[in-house]
């Protein structure tokens, strides 16, 4: 019996709770030891995540894996989405449920900080795509409304540091997420100065910046007490869940893409340097901190959030299952209309059936006739932003990409796969679904000696799970779709990319 490990995974829809084993060979096996739904509380018409109740759902799993196994994991990790952070007390205690990134008091912030720092200047410095929901915005949105949790607060912990802290008591910020702040300078290897500066918040809030694969301490006494926990090792795994997934790429060389697909799409490639030009810059496109000091160049595109708000609205009266939902719009007619899935509206409407409609009245296409046909608009208008996105990552960096790799949740969609594959031309390898947690757990084996770097740490996942291959079938439609989706995004005003 190999080491066992135990990974976090929280997403902005659920988290996981899973348990990775080594075995010969090299070969890795995992097991979901524990899901439980995730999701945003409005509390004074704020938006914020329930930091207490996730705590405890991760005590829970902890509890559920050492009372069915015998001997603790070796160790234990935890990645999440993005951006968000928590504000502590001098005491270390929490101040108050932290913001979700979704929250609209952080309305017109990006707009008003970047009347302070130049939009150019701020991405000079930072490398990261532009987005309303980023830290450095949140923060601003802070300042501007005078927050008096600011001046309370004594330290600055992103969501997956706030977990490690609640495990260890250890405060550290880890590489990958904190790229994803727009407060970090890759070029420096350091928070940017400047930027506190302009936001009128102490660089002081700020912690010391590790590498994942850092051993961060053991688990406390108290965790030990209600969990039943050994003294375990808390690694600082690439806690930006997509930093976990990259990692986990069943690849080798250099000439693939990879599509993160979940809430969010990340559509990019890994390079050695960040990618901070001018061409970079006129595109948006980001570069974010990944495992081996690599930098994941890539751009953010509103991903399956469309499918599930719309999944959501329609639970009540129709059959919402995601695999119905697709079986129907595989039997629908292809480009009965053209959406663009990054419109600002989109972001957190009350009604998202509803803002769909809007947007194809506003833009003088047809309406959906039916649930189907609203789904296959929604995975045709991915894919299109998908190969816009390619284009312009392959355009800036140089690269002739010749695969790209879906993984995620989307992965297991397989109209979008096929339509991915068919949109850009390329072939389409979907797998493995768990990527995020996969790579979570062998970081953790790689920070306790069992693989020594990337390039092993994806042989070991080409070597345990199997991927499913989509050969492009390109017609001369998605020629005709593709230029009017380039059209249509040179007309919305609200576009946030190139």
């Amino acid at each position: 019996m190999g080491e066992r490990y135990l990974a976090f995974d929280l997403g902005a829809e659920s988290g996981r709770v899973v348990l990775g084993e080594m075995e010969e060979r090299g070969r890795l096996r995992i097991v979901e030891i524990h899901r439980f739904a995730n999701g945003t509380v409005n509390v004074r018409g704020h938006l914020h995540w329930d930091v207490p109740d996730l705590y405890e759902e991760l005590v829970k799993g902890i509890r559920l894996c050492t009372e069915a196994h015998t001997s603790s994991p070796a160790s234990v990790g935890v990645d999440t989405w993005g951006v968000d952070f928590a504000l502590l007390d001098e005491r270390g205690n929490l101040l108050e449920l932290p913001f979700a990134y979704r929250d609209p008091g952080t309305q017109g912030a990006m707009e008003g900080f970047l009347k302070r720092l130049p939009r150019k200047k701020l991405y000079e410095l930072t490398g990261i795509q532009i987005l309303p929901i980023n830290t450095v915005f949140q923060l601003y949105a802070m300042t501007r409304e005078r927050s008096p949790l600011l001046e309370a607060a004594s330290d600055l912990l992103f969501i997956p540091d706030l977990f490690h802290y609640l495990f260890t008591g250890v405060k550290k910020s880890e590489f990958t997420f904190a790229t994803t702040s727009q407060l970090y300078n890759p070029k420096t290897r350091e928070w940017a100065p400047e930027i506190f500066a302009h936001l009128g918040v102490s660089r002081n809030l700020m912690q010391d910046i590790v590498q994942p694969g850092t051993i961060l301490g053991e688990t406390t006494e108290t965790l030990r007490g209600r969990t039943g926990l050994m003294r375990t090792p808390v690694v600082a795994v690439a806690t930006h869940d997509t930093g976990s997934a990259v990692a986990a790429l069943p690849v080798s060389g250099e000439d693939f893409a990879y599509i993160s697909s979940g809430t969010w799409s990340l559509v990019g490639i890994e390079s050695p340097d960040p990618i901070i030009t001018d061409k970079a810059f006129q595109y948006n496109l980001t570069s974010e901190g990944g495992v081996g000091k690599t930098f994941r160049v890539l751009k953010n595109i509103t991903g399956l959030w469309l499918l599930r708000e719309c999944r959501k609205a329609w639970a009540e009266t129709r059959d919402g299952s995601y695999e119905k939902l697709v079986g129907k719009a595989e039997g629908s007619p292809p480009f009965t209309a053209i959406l663009d899935p990054d419109r600002a509206e989109f972001l957190n409407p009350p009604d998202m059936p509803a803002a769909i409609q809007t947007f194809f009245r506003n833009t003088g296409q047809a309406s959906p006739q039916d649930t189907g046909q609203m789904v296959r608009i929604i995975l045709e208008g991915l894919a299109l932003a998908y190969r816009q996105a390619l284009e312009q990552v392959a355009e800036t960096s140089g690269r002739d990409l010749k695969q790209i790799h879906i993984i995620g949740g989307g992965s297991q969609n397989r109209l979008l796969c096929q339509l991915t594959a068919d949109a850009t031309g390329l072939p389409v390898y979907a797998g493995p679904v768990e990527a995020t947690a996969i790579g979570n757990i062998l970081v953790q084996a790689m920070a306790l000696g069992m693989i020594q770097n990337l390039k092993e740490l994806r042989k070991v996942v080409r070597e345990s799970f199997t991927v499913t291959l989509y050969e492009p079938s390109p017609t001369a439609d998605w020629g005709k779709a593709y230029n009017d989706f380039l059209k249509l995004k040179q007309w919305n005003p609200d576009e946030r990319g190139g």
